[in-house]
């Protein structure tokens, strides 16, 4: 019986740095992943994405400045958009070209960052 995914399993979890040379994760290896991260979007089987809203640009500032940390903690940097009362996150594991499960972990730490 297999474990399913939950943002609890994901963000328990550590990210692993990615040294290349292992294929990206594809199909049915990403919708088991899916669940761990419901709130965000898979484009195009390459990148996960989603949007963080704010009420002013201060605690969206405050929000991007946590990730930031997380990012360097773990060893996993996200591409952030930030602006007045929102920031994006899209992820990827830029050595492979696409998502690994690192990509979900990240995104499911982000997640409980949020509050959720």
């Amino acid at each position: 019986m297999t474990e399913s995914v939950t943002e609890k399993t994901l963000a328990d979890k550590q990210c692993v740095p990615c040294r290349g040379g292992v294929p990206a994760l594809k199909g049915m290896q990403l919708e088991k992943l899916q669940p761990g991260v419901p709130k965000w979007t898979i484009f195009n089987q390459h990148h996960l994405r989603r949007e963080f809203k704010f009420p002013d640009f201060k605690q969206a500032l405050d929000f991007v400045n946590k990730v930031g940390a997380l990012a360097e903690e773990q060893g996993h940097h996200p591409d952030i958009l930030l602006a007045w009362g929102k920031a994006e996150i899209t992820l990827w594991t830029h050595k492979v070209d696409g998502l690994t499960e690192s990509d979900f972990i990240m995104a499911a730490k982000i997640d409980r960052i949020a509050g959720e």
